[in-house]
């Protein structure tokens, strides 16, 4: 019934429709940075002479109108911050409003008013969401690894906000950590045998996206050089049977 509301150019989204009123409808729009989206008048009963007005946010900032009877159209960034300077375009015949190149800063409530012989306030609310860049892994440590140790390993992201970074065991979250704010990186230890067969990933995700990094374990848990499988547990054995053969011979010896 509402999908005609909002339409999003090249981008993810998701509509989650509320009523506060019969007066007032409320729709909540999710898109990724970057994208370009309409909240769209979807008021078919427009009359001819009527004001229609666009603002954002609480206090309200006016930031586009149409007043039919004085014949005025024109959006104006009424934001102290600038932050909508070029990116808005109102559509004179419906009264949709469009975003073009959307950024987080965007985010917030958007209200339309529409005053005719009857009054009509629609409320859009948008939340955007940085683009995602994939996850790096990377070594906890320089040393190589014998077959039968553990091995340290950080996966991260820079820039991110509103995010949760996981370890993946499989398909079972391993661990994970989160950040509301922007924040400039995050990251996530994990200790993993290198005889572990199981697929470990992992995943940078917020409300409507995610990226994934796969762990290949031999790119950075790899063995000390000379080292064949388990070749720390043969050299101990070999030391124990020298250090017998030893004693021994030790023995042995002072018998004659």
């Amino acid at each position: 019934m509402f999908c005609s509301l909002v339409f999003c150019s090249l981008c993810f989204w998701h509509l989650i429709v509320f009523g506060y009123s019969d007066a007032v409808k409320t729709v909540s729009v999710s898109v990724t940075e970057g994208d370009t989206i309409t909240l769209q008048n979807n008021d078919s009963q427009l009359q001819e002479n009527y004001l229609l007005s666009w603002t954002f946010e609480r206090p309200e900032s006016r930031i586009a109108e149409i007043n039919k009877r004085a014949r005025t159209f024109l959006t104006h960034d009424g934001v102290p911050d600038g932050r909508f300077r070029d990116r808005l375009k109102l559509d004179n015949q419906t009264g949709s409003l469009t975003i073009t190149n959307t950024r987080t800063s965007d985010s917030g409530l958007y209200e339309m008013t529409i005053k005719s012989k009857k009054d009509n306030t629609y409320r859009f609310i948008v939340a955007v969401y940085a683009y995602l860049i994939a996850p790096v892994i990377s070594s906890g440590s320089s040393r190589c690894f014998s077959p039968l140790s553990s091995c340290s390993l950080v996966c991260s992201s820079v820039k991110v906000g509103h995010v949760t970074l996981s370890w993946y065991k499989g398909n079972s979250v391993f661990s994970s950590t989160s950040v509301s704010d922007l924040s400039n990186s995050l990251s996530l230890p994990l200790e993993v045998e290198y005889q572990d067969k199981k697929p470990y990933s992992c995943v940078l995700n917020n409300p409507i996206s995610n990226q994934t990094t796969y762990l290949n374990i031999t790119q950075f848990c790899h063995t000390c050089a000379g080292h064949t499988p388990r070749c720390d547990s043969v050299e101990a054995v070999l030391r124990l049977v020298i250090t017998a053969l030893m004693g021994v011979a030790a023995a042995t010896a002072m018998l004659f």
